[in-house]
């Protein structure tokens, strides 16, 4: 050997058999990624078997929920990349109703309500959104009064104020209004934000709950917590007509609050801290709540607290109401089986209470909520303090689309001092879908009140949604 390269045949054939293996390889995976690759022509969602998409009232730019090419967006000199749409749509809400205390004259009225909102979309994150609602105005719901007799007529609010904006703001979020402060997002300016008036609620709208307060917010996003997915921070102020918790509106008062939102494994938890200050009625409210499965029923659990600075009114009070809501789907069916209660201490009140939002409890259900349209009330107090109660139904769902259901359900109010205001209610709920922008609902109740004779009630409602 003089240390020369040496092939002999039968290295030169093995190379070459493995040079052809190599490149046939690498050919048929080239031919197989070639194949399997995605067309650069766009190709049309594939919706067939699905309902066509109900139109809003209106749709200017691209299609709400629609599919197809989006517009060209238009450069911002701060960076950012804005596609505006317009999308104007609302609810025409109609009823017929009567509603017999048991312990004051019936009402029976035909009671109408129209909401219509305008949504400026500038972006995902940024929107200017108006809101008007010319059928009503501080409780009052333009149509007919049948009972009492002496309240007979029609009941017109339409008036020059009545076009006046409900619900106005803008929303955003700094990162994505100034991309150019943090190309590489390295600062994370998740700052998001709002302005104007707007719906707001805290626990589940127990501690706060109004559709038309003046407000600041700035919300911190994507923060992470030690353990958990999500993280979110809110600073709020509001001020200008706020609503009290006896639902009518201080012209004194000014609100401030600080809400967050933890996202963990196995629960949601949400702690909120409001105080509000006005000319002899300062409160302080707090709240903690708790989403989470526990094994196959859902659950959530509440406490929320009440403080006076001053004197106690129907504005605001001392107390604690203690909540919860607990749901199981039966197997192979999409019914909902519920069972909710509450314990009022003292006298718990909430930061903020809109006019048509009756009181605390109206989660606990159908028998406690209001249903915000003309003069029909709460089958059971839907006021907390010093008492104990709750409800149990079920919801029952019909067809594959399930566009019928109807809700049984049996609550009953217990006061835990000496008032004589105890009662227990039986109450059903049917609903029915019709086409693609209509919802038929029934209400009946029947309830024994300890202080007076028997209440009843029924209601027959045509909600059009567009």
């Amino acid at each position: 050997m003089d240390g020369r390269d040496i092939h002999s045949p039968l290295t030169t054939a093995a190379a070459t058999l493995a040079a052809t293996l190599l490149l046939g390889g690498t050919l048929a995976v080239n031919a197989a990624s070639s194949a399997s690759r995605f067309s650069d022509e766009p190709a049309p969602l594939d919706v067939e078997g699905y309902p066509d998409r109900p139109k809003l009232l209106l749709e200017w730019g691209d299609d709400f929920l629609g599919t197809g090419k989006l517009q060209k967006g238009m450069r911002l000199p701060t960076g950012a990349v804005w596609s505006p749409n317009l999308w104007v749509f609302g609810e025409f809400r109609s009823a017929l109703q009567s509603f017999d205390p048991g312990n004051a004259p019936r009402s029976t009225e035909w009671a109408n309500r129209l909401d219509l909102f305008a949504n400026l979309e500038l972006s995902p994150t940024e929107r200017v959104l108006v809101g008007i609602r010319p059928l009503d105005r501080n409780g009052r719901f333009t149509g007919y009064t049948f009972e009492p007799a002496g309240e007979r007529g029609f009941d017109e609010d339409f008036t020059e104020t009545s076009l006046l904006p409900r619900t106005f703001f803008f929303e955003g979020e700094v990162g994505e209004i100034f991309p150019n402060l943090d190309p590489t997002d390295a600062a994370n300016y998740d700052y998001g934000f709002s302005i104007g008036r707007q719906p707001f609620a805290l626990q589940d709208g127990l501690l706060l709950n109004d559709d038309a307060l003046d407000m600041i917010g700035i919300t911190r996003n994507a923060l992470l917590p030690r353990g958990g997915s999500q993280y979110r921070v809110t600073a709020f102020f509001g001020g200008n007509e706020i609503d009290r918790n006896n639902n009518s509106p201080d012209n004194d008062a000014l609100v401030f609050g600080v809400s967050t939102f933890f996202d963990y494994p196995k629960s949601t938890i949400e702690a909120d801290a409001v105080y509000v200050n006005s000319e002899g009625a300062d409160g302080f409210y707090a709240g903690i709540g708790g989403v989470q499965r526990i094994g196959k029923i859902a659950t959530t659990f509440r406490i929320n607290q009440s403080v006076a600075i001053d004197d106690e009114s129907a504005q605001v009070g001392t107390g604690t109401l203690l909540f919860s809501e607990a749901s199981y789907s039966p197997a192979y069916t999409h019914d909902n089986l519920y069972a909710n209660a509450f314990l009022g201490i003292d006298n718990f009140s909430s930061a903020v209470r809109g006019p048509n939002t009756g009181g605390p409890l109206g989660r606990i259900g159908i028998l406690f909520a209001a249903v915000g349209l003309g003069n029909y009330g709460a089958p059971l107090s839907n006021r907390p303090n010093r008492a104990v109660g709750g409800a149990i139904g079920y919801q029952k769902f019909f067809g594959d689309l399930r566009r019928r259901q109807i809700v049984f359900e049996a609550g009953a109010y217990q006061p835990t001092n000496e008032r004589d205001t105890a009662a227990q209610g039986l109450g059903v709920r049917f609903q029915q879908a019709f086409g693609k922008h209509s919802i038929l609902v029934l209400d009946v109740f029947g309830a024994l009140r300890q202080e007076s004779k028997e209440s009843f009630g029924g209601r027959a409602e045509l909600r059009v949604k567009f």
